[in-house]
C-alpha cells in the first residue's frame, strides 16, 4: 500500500499550522498535536484524509495508547474544515479529561468523509433485510443510488487503516483498547463496526444515531431491520462491545427517541446493563456539531474511563 503524504500541498498556511498542534508536556491546557495524513489510499473505498491526534506528552517510552476511531474526521479538530465552522474540539476535551485522570491514554484517528458518506456509513447487512419497496423508496430519495458501501468502508478501517496506525504509532492493539464512534449516520456505522468486528472493537459511541436512514420520513423499517441483525449477532458466543447511545429532542434528533427505545429494549433482553451500556437523552439538543461538541466528554469517559 502506498504510504500517505503527511500534508496536502496547496493548503493555506494557517490551516497547516492548525493541523499541527503545539507541544508543552507540562501544560494542562496543551491540546496535544494532530498529524494530517492526506489522501490515505485504499483498495476498498476512495482515498480520503485522516487526522491522527496524539495526546500531550506523546510518545512516552514503553507506553501503549488506546485508539478511538471517529468518523467525519474533518469535524473533530479544526473549525476551518468543519461543517458549519464548528468543530467537536475532541483534542482539547480529551486532553482535559486525561490531565484530570478521568480517561486512559488515547490516540484519536479521525477519518474524513467523502461525497459517498451516506453509502459508506450505511450498514450493509441490515440494509439487505429491507424490503424491495423500501429500498426503491430510498433510491428515489437520492440517498442510495447504488448499493450501500458500509462493508467496504469497514474493511478499509480494519484491514488498511488500523494496520497502518498500529505500525506507525504506539498503540494498544487489543480490542479492549480499540473503540469507534460517530454521529448521525456515523452512529449507525459505529454500531455496525463494533458488532460486525467484535474481535477488533471493544466499544462504540453512537451520538444522535440516524435510525430512520431516510431524511424524508420516520418510518421504522430500517430500525426493524437493524434489530433483526443485532438479535442475530449479539450472542454469548462473541465478545460483547460496550455501547453508548444518545439523542436530542430538537431538529432531526426529535425523530430518534421512538427508535432508540426499541434498541434499548433489545439490549436489555440481551443482558446489557449499566456496566456495558449507556443511553442518554438531551432535552433541547439539536442535530448539530455544536451539540455533539458539548457532550462528547460523556461517551469519551464511558469508553475510556478507568
Amino acid at each position: 500500500m502506498t504510504t500517505p503524504r503527511l500534508f496536502r500541498r496547496g493548503w493555506p498556511l494557517g490551516l497547516l499550522l492548525g493541523l499541527v498542534a503545539f507541544r508543552a508536556d507540562d501544560n494542562p491546557r496543551d491540546p496535544g498535536r494532530v498529524e494530517h495524513l492526506a489522501d490515505f489510499p485504499s483498495q476498498n473505498v476512495k482515498p480520503r484524509h485522516v487526522d491522527v491526534w496524539l495526546p500531550p506528552g506523546y510518545p512516552q517510552p514503553r507506553r501503549k495508547y488506546a485508539v478511538l476511531y471517529l468518523h467525519d474526521g474533518q469535524n473533530l479538530f479544526h473549525p476551518a474544515t468543519s461543517y458549519g465552522g464548528v468543530a467537536w474540539e475532541v483534542d482539547s476535551t480529551l486532553a482535559r479529561l486525561g490531565h484530570q485522570g478521568l480517561i486512559r491514554d488515547v490516540i484519536v484517528v479521525g477519518v474524513w468523509n467523502t461525497e459517498r458518506r451516506f453509502a459508506e456509513y450505511c450498514p450493509t447487512k441490515p440494509y439487505r433485510i429491507l424490503s424491495p419497496v423500501r429500498k426503491a423508496q430510498l433510491t428515489q430519495q437520492n440517498l442510495l443510488p447504488g448499493p450501500p458501501l458500509g462493508a467496504e468502508y469497514l474493511r478499509f478501517l480494519t484491514t488498511e487503516l488500523k494496520p497502518y496506525v498500529d505500525q506507525h504509532y504506539q498503540t494498544d492493539q487489543r480490542r479492549e483498547a480499540t473503540f469507534v464512534g460517530g454521529s448521525s449516520m456515523g452512529g449507525l456505522i459505529s454500531l455496525y463496526a463494533a458488532v460486525e468486528y467484535p474481535q477488533v472493537f471493544g466499544g462504540a459511541a453512537c451520538l444522535s444515531t440516524h435510525w430512520p436512514l431516510s431524511l424524508q420520513d420516520n418510518t421504522p423499517d430500517f430500525t426493524t431491520a437493524y434489530l433483526r441483525y443485532l438479535d442475530a449477532h449479539l450472542t454469548p458466543q462473541v465478545p460483547r462491545p460496550r455501547l453508548y447511545f444518545d439523542y436530542g429532542t430538537a431538529t432531526l434528533d426529535a425523530r430518534y427517541e421512538v427508535h432508540q427505545r426499541r434498541v434499548d429494549s433489545l439490549l436489555r433482553a440481551k443482558g446489557y446493563t449499566e456496566r456495558n451500556w449507556l443511553t442518554r437523552k438531551y432535552e433541547g439538543a439539536a442535530h448539530t456539531e455544536a451539540a455533539w461538541k458539548k457532550r462528547f466528554d460523556v461517551p469519551a469517559r464511558f469508553l475510556l474511563g478507568g
